[in-house]
């Protein structure tokens, strides 16, 4: 089976993704091309297992102090150039489309009248509807990059058909040194090391794309993004503080490490991301970068992990196997794999879901 990859690039959350469900593609024999959009083509890294890939200028959000900021996100959209990416991406040799909320790919895809897989966390507000998104977020994610079969991607099913997050298994078990990681890619750095600073009794290890050389502040270890690097301290660490993507948080619940999340505020579904963890008692949130929040985190116990099952061995055999399963099945069997801790088990059936 012949497959384009449309991939979402200015979150590394997504790209993780991506590279999971590459390998288990690669098992199943499936020819992929890979594209990606919303980022300088300089700036990705840890490419590898896409080969050949292509970049496009797409769409992206900006950000400024970790908010969304409109003006600049309109200001730096190309329509124009959009619009040719989009007309000059030829689909007829491809099988199956697939986007990770990439809008080149899934344009190209409504355009030239194919089907479009939509693989991503995204997706789940064609199932879920979130009040939090509101009139504006709805039509975004709407118009986005629109497909015609969402596979939507979440921590817990809440009643609809949707997936378990995909997540690489690790190669050495998890242990706990001290350490704090930090990943607030959308904070300034000046902000998140003036936080960090109050808490000289614990050692903080932050990644950030203005780090270009690691360093060490104080109790703060500064580390560029590196995906090797940043796996290791994963593991190794004894809690995580993030923005509210879906893979990293995805991988920080399989490895029993306690979150403490920031949503990226004006970004709507990292928004209702953070109300879902709250809601299933799977991390602690704060709305801004909060010295009362991150000192009642910090004395947190780490909980038990999640167990997902192996979801991207199963979404690539019932893709290139060609979808005869239905995904609501789909779903049924793989949610019957997972265990949730029981603290979590409890709040679902408080929930009303069994």
């Amino acid at each position: 089976m012949k497959i384009l990859f449309g991939v979402q690039g200015t979150g590394n959350g997504h790209i993780s993704r991506c590279r999971t469900l590459a390998k288990a593609f690669t098992k199943v024999g499936a020819d992929i091309d890979y594209i990606f959009s919303g980022r300088d083509p300089k700036d990705y890294f840890d490419m590898e297992a896409f080969g050949n890939y292509k970049t496009f200028r797409g769409v992206t959000f900006a950000t400024l102090n970790g908010k969304i900021n409109f003006r600049k996100t309109v200001q730096r959209i190309r329509a124009f150039r959009l619009i040719k990416d989009v007309r000059d991406l030829d689909l007829s040799k491809y099988d199956c489309i697939i986007s990770d909320f990439e809008p080149v790919s899934a344009w190209a895809a409504h355009y030239q009248h194919r089907d479009c897989l939509g693989i991503s966390n995204q997706a789940v507000c064609q199932y879920l509807k979130p009040k939090e998104y509101g009139m504006i977020a709805n039509v975004i994610m709407k118009y986005y990059a629109p497909v015609t079969q969402p596979i939507g991607l979440h921590w817990f099913h809440f009643g609809h058909k949707l997936i378990p997050p995909m997540i690489d298994s690790f190669q050495i078990p998890p242990k706990e040194d001290g350490n704090i990681v930090v990943y607030l890619p959308f904070e300034g750095l000046d902000e998140i090391t003036a936080l960090l600073k109050n808490f000289a009794n614990y050692k903080f290890v932050c990644f950030h794309p203005e780090v270009k050389q690691a360093s060490q502040h104080s109790n703060i270890i500064l580390q560029p993004l590196g995906r090797d690097n940043f796996t290791k301290a994963l593991i190794n660490c004894s809690g995580i503080i993030s923005n509210t993507g879906f893979a990293l948080i995805s991988e920080a619940l399989v490895l029993g490490k306690k979150i403490l999340t920031k949503p990226v505020s004006g970004q709507f579904e990292q928004v209702y991301n953070a109300q879902c963890l709250e809601t299933l008692e799977l991390a602690t949130v704060m709305e801004n970068l909060n010295t009362i929040k991150l000192k009642y985190w910090i004395n947190l116990p780490s909980p038990e992990p999640v167990i997902y099952p192996d979801v991207a061995t199963e979404l690539a055999n019932w893709i290139v196997s060609g979808r005869n399963e239905s995904l609501l099945s789909l779903s049924e069997r793989l949610w019957a794999k997972t265990v949730f801790p029981k603290h979590v088990q409890q709040r679902i059936k408080s929930l009303g879901y069994v």
